[in-house]
C-alpha cells in the first residue's frame, strides 16, 4: 500500500514538470471565460487523529465548470469524488477496506492571469458530501455501508501556466473539510484504540496537492492556426 501511494506521488511530479516545462514554451495570453477543469491529486489527512491514523489518502478527482467575470470573480459548479483506504498496519488487528465520498459543490473564486503565461485561482468549494465506508470488519457485524452524509468546505489554490489561448495546467492545492468526526467503530473495529473521546467528534480534514487541466470555451488553441 506505501509502494502505491510513493509510486503515484513520484508519477505525479514527472507528469507536473513535463506538462509545466512544456506549457512555458508557446503560452499566450489568456482572458478567462468559461472553461472546463479536472483536478486530480492526492489527501493527506489532518485534524482528526483517528482519521489521520487509520484513514490513509490515495486519490482525489475534482471536475467543474466555472465561468469567470472581467473582473476576475469565477463562479463554479461540479463534482468531488475521494477515496481513503484503511491502513491495516495501524490496527491490532487487520482491516481491509476504504471510504468512498461524493460530492456535489459550488464553486466562488477569484481567477486572473497576471501575464501571458502564469495565473491563479483561489477560493472555496463549498457543498454536500455523501461518504460509504465499506469493510471487512463492517461485513461481519452484517453491515453492508457505513453510510456518512455532511457538509462540505474546501478552500484552494491553483497556480496556473497556459499552453495557448485554449488550455492551461496548474499545481492545485486544497484543504477540503469534510463535517464528521472518525472514531474507531466508523470502520467496524469495536475498541477506542487508545484515542481520547475529545478526538473522536474533531472534522476529519486533509491537504490534498496535485495537478488540473483547463480547457477555456473562449480561447484559441495552437493547432487552430
Amino acid at each position: 500500500m506505501y509502494y502505491i501511494v510513493y509510486s503515484m506521488r513520484i508519477h505525479i511530479v514527472v507528469v507536473y514538470l513535463v506538462i509545466f516545462h512544456g506549457a512555458t514554451m508557446v503560452a499566450q495570453s489568456i482572458e478567462p471565460d468559461d472553461s472546463f477543469t479536472i483536478e486530480l491529486g492526492l489527501p493527506n489527512s489532518f485534524t482528526n487523529e483517528p482519521f489521520k491514523d487509520i484513514m490513509q489518502g490515495l486519490v482525489c478527482v475534482s471536475p467543474y465548470y466555472q465561468y469567470a467575470l472581467k473582473n476576475g470573480l469565477a463562479f463554479g459548479i461540479g463534482g468531488h469524488y475521494s477515496y481513503f483506504a484503511v491502513n491495516e498496519f495501524s490496527l491490532p488487528s487487520a482491516v481491509f477496506g476504504g471510504m468512498h465520498t461524493l460530492v456535489g459543490f459550488f464553486k466562488l473564486s477569484h481567477e486572473k492571469f497576471w501575464g501571458e503565461r502564469f495565473g491563479t485561482d483561489f477560493g472555496v468549494k463549498f457543498g454536500y458530501a455523501h461518504s460509504m465506508l465499506k469493510t471487512d470488519a463492517l461485513q461481519t457485524q452484517g453491515i453492508r455501508l457505513n453510510i456518512l452524509q455532511s457538509t462540505y468546505i474546501e478552500p484552494i489554490l491553483g497556480l496556473i501556466l497556459s499552453s495557448d489561448e485554449a488550455n492551461s495546467y496548474r499545481l492545485t492545492i486544497g484543504y477540503p473539510f469534510y463535517g464528521f468526526g472518525f472514531k474507531p467503530w466508523t470502520i467496524g473495529v469495536d475498541s477506542e484504540l487508545g484515542y481520547e473521546p475529545e478526538n473522536w467528534n474533531r472534522i476529519s480534514s486533509f491537504l490534498t496537492v496535485g495537478f488540473g487541466y483547463t480547457h477555456y470555451f473562449n480561447g484559441k488553441s495552437s493547432g487552430d492556426d
